[in-house]
């Protein structure tokens, strides 16, 4: 290849590698975008459980209400048996028994009722908090939905620049020949979006390793591609590239 034509492909390269920093971020940013999706819905569908939760418990505590209502009725319901049969009873002994047999049951009845109170008292508190969880739920999911428009917006935005980058990538390409253009790519891959870099004073703009004075005497010749012997990156003189511009 003749020293202008070895030129006119690192320009070429450049001007790709600048187009290919962008795809590449973009690429990258797309990629992100679906995980932070996720994770916003993960965290909006937890604070949804834990009203779930509240609302099972509290489903839970109705039952249980329900349950001791009957079995307050089922008191009452011995209570009043019990003392039906109090006229009846011949003899002072067993009348006693009897009235002690009522007031045992009075007693568990008692109990039943301060349970029956205290689960009013845990009802009301969950009410509150059911309440109080709504309402924050109901701000969580404006933001959530604010917050899902916005990522895809901005999905629908990255889509758009990386078409426009790849329709400008596709004017460069047909001036590098397949050869270098392949071996391009795969340092693309490989180096994480960066295949062509600038020397910078006598250093490696990759990996910032020294470049001997002979192979920057190699670069200056413009005989062929050189490569940085430690990160395989193309190397090039930004100085001669912006004097053809």
């Amino acid at each position: 290849m003749t020293q202008q034509a070895v030129l006119e492909l690192i320009k070429n390269l450049v001007a790709l590698q600048k187009i290919d920093i962008q795809i590449y971020q973009i690429r990258k940013d797309l990629k992100q975008k679906p995980d932070l999706l996720a994770e916003r819905r993960e965290q909006f569908e937890s604070k949804k459980a834990r009203l779930k939760e509240l609302e099972t418990q509290h489903k839970n505590l109705q039952v249980k209400g329900k349950e001791m209502d009957l079995e307050l009725q089922s008191k009452e319901d011995a209570i009043a048996k019990a003392s039906a049969q109090l006229s009846q009873i011949k003899t002072n002994k067993e009348y006693t028994a009897k009235v002690h047999e009522i007031e045992n049951i009075k007693a568990d009845k008692s109990i039943v009722e301060e349970k029956i109170l205290m689960s009013f008292e845990e009802a009301d508190r969950f009410k509150s908090a059911i309440a109080q969880e709504k309402e924050v739920l109901a701000d969580e999911e404006k933001k959530f939905d604010a917050e899902t428009k916005h990522i895809e917006d901005e999905i629908q935005q990255l889509k758009g620049r990386l078409t426009k980058h790849e329709q400008e990538r596709q004017q460069i390409t047909p001036h590098v020949d397949a050869a270098t253009l392949n071996r391009y790519e795969k340092i693309l891959v490989n180096k994480d979006g960066l295949a062509i870099v600038p020397l910078q004073g006598n250093v490696c703009g990759g990996c910032y390793m020294n470049i001997p004075a002979q192979v920057i005497n190699d670069i200056k010749s413009y005989e062929k591609l050189i490569f940085c012997e430690l990160c395989a990156r193309i190397l090039y003189l930004p100085e001669d590239i912006e004097a053809m511009a």
